[in-house]
């Protein structure tokens, strides 16, 4: 039996669509809410683009193994860009979690905002002693001078109950409601 070029035109179709298939699951990094409103001293924030290291800011969820290297979780990919994911929900924490009004970079408004804020992480891993390390210094500035300028180091542990891609994601979304309650009580000050 020949086939015939109608018949193989549906067969060629039909390949090509199942090839573009893509069951991969997406995680949202989210923050945790919050309960409580920090009065702070400002009434604009800008977040910065937030620096991730380069195992950090790929699509690809990683996770140590216990001989200390990372490995990507098969089949599961950040839902977003985590530089981006990182800095849009450090912004929406602050939004939420102080009197101020916070925006990821760039500043959206006419006005500059009355402090900048520059997140340098150096260890964002999800660790094989059963701990999410969230680590590294970020930078107050304030070009008009309304707050003292600075700069400070955080270091946040989160328990990680598994490795699973869903229970990272839980621990990032915590990592960096903790680190946006570390910055809220810097600008209170």
């Amino acid at each position: 039996m020949t086939l015939r070029p109608r018949q193989i035109l549906p067969l060629c179709v039909a390949a090509l669509l199942a090839g573009c298939a893509d069951d991969t699951a997406r995680f949202l990094i989210e923050p945790a809410s919050t309960a409580t409103t920090q009065r702070v001293r400002v009434s604009t924030i800008e977040v910065r683009n937030v620096s991730l290291p380069s195992y950090a800011s790929g699509l690809e969820i990683a996770v140590q193994q216990p001989d200390g290297a990372l490995r990507n979780v098969d089949g599961s990919i950040w839902a977003d860009d985590p530089e981006r994911g990182i800095t849009t929900a450090l912004a929406r924490n602050l939004d939420m979690a102080t009197t101020a009004t916070a925006a990821a970079e760039p500043w959206p408004l006419d006005g500059r905002a009355q402090v900048r804020i520059d997140v340098r992480v150096d260890r964002m891993l999800a660790g094989a002693d059963g701990t999410f390390r969230f680590a590294g210094q970020f930078a107050l500035s304030s070009p008009d001078g309304i707050i003292r300028e600075r700069l400070q180091r955080f270091d946040i542990a989160i328990p990680l109950p598994d490795a699973t891609p869903a229970a990272v994601s839980a621990a990032s979304g915590q990592a960096i409601s903790a680190l946006g309650a570390d910055i809220a009580r810097s600008l209170a000050r």
